[in-house]
Order: C-alpha cells, then sequence, then structure tokens
C-alpha cells in the first residue's frame, strides 16, 4: 500500500544514494516507521545535496518495503562540513585531559570551530581519574575564565556522566567534536547501549588516537533527541573570515555586549587599532592574536594570487 501524502521526515544515516528517513519523531499517527529513501529524480535542490540531520519532506511511502521518496529539503538551520551533519542545536568539545595530554592550543581551535556554528557550545574534559583533584579544579577556573562551565568525566565517579546524559536528553541535535583518542567514542558507548562501536588504543609511540568510527549517523536518546555518532577528526587549516574572530571569543563578546566596551571603530580587530578600548588581559589573548594574524596572511596570500 502506498501513500502520496506528504511526511515531514529527518534523514538519520546516508549511504550511497539511499537515505533512511524517522518519521516517528513527527508523530505520524497512519505509521510508525523507518523508511529507506531515494530523492525524486526530478527535483534539483539550487544545487544543495541531502545529509544527515537534514529534515526532508517525504511522499510515495510504501508501507510492505518500507520505502519512500524525498521530495524536497527543508531549509537548515545550519551545516557542519566536516563531518557532513545538518541542523546541529549542540556540540560538546571532547578533550582528554591526558593520553593524549591535553593541548590547549588545540582545545582553543575547536571550540572555535565550534562556535562558527552560532550553536551552543560545551567543553568535556575526559580522562580526570588520571589527574589529581587539584589539577581539575584548575582546569575547570582555567576554562572558566575563557568562558566555559567545563565537564569533566572521572570512570570512578558516574554522577557527572548521569548529569551528561540528562543534559544531552534535552538538546534536539548533538555532535562530540575533538581529537582521536580522547574517548569520543568511547563516551558515545556508554550513551548508548548496544551501540559497541570499535574503540583503539591510544599509539605509545605517537600518544595520538586512531580513528575507530567510520559512518555518520543519527543516533535517538529520547523521541525529540537525537546524537551525532561520527568518525573522529582533526582540524585542519581555519579559513575563517578576520572579522568573525571578535564574536568567536567568549571573554571578547562579553565585554562588547554584557559590558559596553566601545571601541573607536565599528570594525576594530582588537590587536593594534587606534582607539581600541578592549581589556587584552585574558588568557586566550595570544591564541586570538596568533588567529588574527594567520587569516591576514591568508587574506594577503588570495589576493596576491
Amino acid at each position: 500500500m502506498k501513500f502520496d501524502k506528504t511526511y515531514k521526515g529527518l534523514v538519520t544515516k546516508k549511504f550511497n544514494e539511499f537515505f533512511l528517513v524517522e518519521l516517528n519523531q513527527y508523530e505520524n499517527k497512519e505509521f510508525n516507521n523507518k523508511l529507506l529513501c531515494k530523492i525524486k529524480k526530478s527535483v534539483n535542490f539550487r544545487n544543495q545535496f541531502v545529509f544527515v540531520g537534514d529534515e526532508v519532506i517525504v511522499y510515495q511511502i510504501d508501507l510492505k518495503s518500507k520505502r519512500g521518496t524525498i521530495k524536497s529539503l527543508v531549509k537548515r538551520n545550519n551545516f557542519l562540513e566536516r563531518p557532513s551533519v545538518a541542523n546541529i542545536s549542540n556540540i560538546y568539545v571532547i578533550c582528554s585531559v591526558e593520553e593524549p595530554k591535553l593541548n590547549l592550543s588545540q582545545v582553543n581551535r575547536f571550540l572555535i570551530t565550534a562556535e562558527r556554528l552560532g550553536v551552543e557550545v560545551s567543553l568535556v574534559l575526559t580522562k580526570c581519574d588520571l589527574i589529581t583533584e587539584q589539577k581539575r579544579l584548575f582546569l575547570i577556573n582555567k576554562f572558566q575564565n575563557w568562558g566555559y562551565e567545563a565537564i569533566t568525566l572521572n570512570l570512578n565517579n558516574p554522577d557527572n556522566f548521569k548529569n551528561l546524559l540528562n543534559e544531552l536528553k534535552k538538546n534536539k541535535c548533538s555532535i562530540f567534536m575533538g581529537p582521536s583518542g580522547v574517548g569520543k567514542t568511547t563516551l558515545l558507548n556508554m550513551i548508548i547501549p548496544g551501540l559497541n562501536n570499535t574503540t583503539a588504543a591510544v599509539s605509545t609511540k605517537i600518544k595520538r588516537g586512531k580513528n575507530t568510527t567510520r559512518n555518520v549517523e543519527l543516533v535517538s536518546l529520547s523521541s525529540k533527541s537525537f546524537i551525532v555518532d561520527t568518525p573522529g577528526f582533526n582540524i585542519h587549516t581555519l579559513e575563517i573570515d578576520i572579522c568573525e574572530l571578535p564574536n568567536l571569543y567568549p571573554e571578547i563578546s562579553k565585554q562588547v555586549i554584557n559590558q559596553g566596551v566601545n571601541c573607536k571603530f565599528r570594525n576594530c580587530l582588537h590587536v593594534d587599532d587606534h582607539g581600541c578600548n578592549l581589556n587584552k588581559n585574558f588568557e586566550r589573548y595570544t591564541f586570538y592574536k596568533q588567529m588574527i594574524e594567520s587569516s591576514k596572511n591568508h587574506c594577503c596570500l588570495i589576493q596576491e594570487d
């Protein structure tokens, strides 16, 4: 039996030209199924592709074969290019405090990448059972000064993990972002019983983890909450509009918005600009200046080419 009526669905998995679309979160009373769908051949989504996390309109549904056709694409709220996922609501930057050792420059770059998407960004520190309580409190204070309330996870203390899980179940679509070997896959296996993604030990030679997850997929945490099961990945060269950077640092945006800091010029980059009134006495200012200079050099290279 086929239905020509249209339904809104969520793409939870993509493989080749097929898409797994979940309809039950939209409370369709006629059926409660996941459908294997293809895109209508005559449809051109203005040169856009359909990705995991996209909301789509489905029709020509065959309940017997659990097949359907994607008729159109609902406008996205946002899109993360790597891994390719649409409509993220929350990003959790996952970093380990040891094995591999915490790299503050790397943490900074992951946070800036996450902030670019314009969603809620959180920082999670794993393997806190490998450091002292004094060091853990030191790191919490450090990242508070960066503008983040760090979530610390300790294998010997499940309370913080339970709090994280409850938080994730309230989000629409969460994703873990971070370098390999910090425990993203282990954490996903704890959050989603039965997932059983393969984990790999950290290399003893280079102290980095190995990528173990291969496919991008949305996994349901509740009727209206999903988490992205995604491959581990590292950040390559960041290409950020130089004018965006001040808005990506909470330490700067807090001064400008909450404290009413007004520089002489609206497009002030807060480096050597005339009439800059920003208080530059914050820890990440060195990282910020380096990113400004890097962005300026990149722009010069583009102009020379």
